[in-house]
């Protein structure tokens, strides 16, 4: 795993289930297309893997959030 995770939102919450919007303010991320870097933990990857179909996710070592 790495350190850090770049996690954007590439699509609209419009129409979605609330429990859907709630992980992903819930990760910080407000807007379309607003990034947050965050660090890789199960927490994370957990939240992750409930919207994949809204997010881009990047791996990056180097980044520190």
């Amino acid at each position: 795993m790495s350190e850090a995770l770049r996690i954007t939102l590439k699509k609209s919450l419009i129409g979605r289930p609330e429990k859907h919007r709630r992980t992903v303010r819930s990760l910080g991320l407000r807007k379309l297309n607003s990034t947050v870097i965050l660090k890789d933990t199960p927490c994370i990857r957990g939240m992750i893997r409930k919207v994949p179909h809204l997010l881009e996710i990047e791996e990056g070592s180097n980044e520190t959030p």
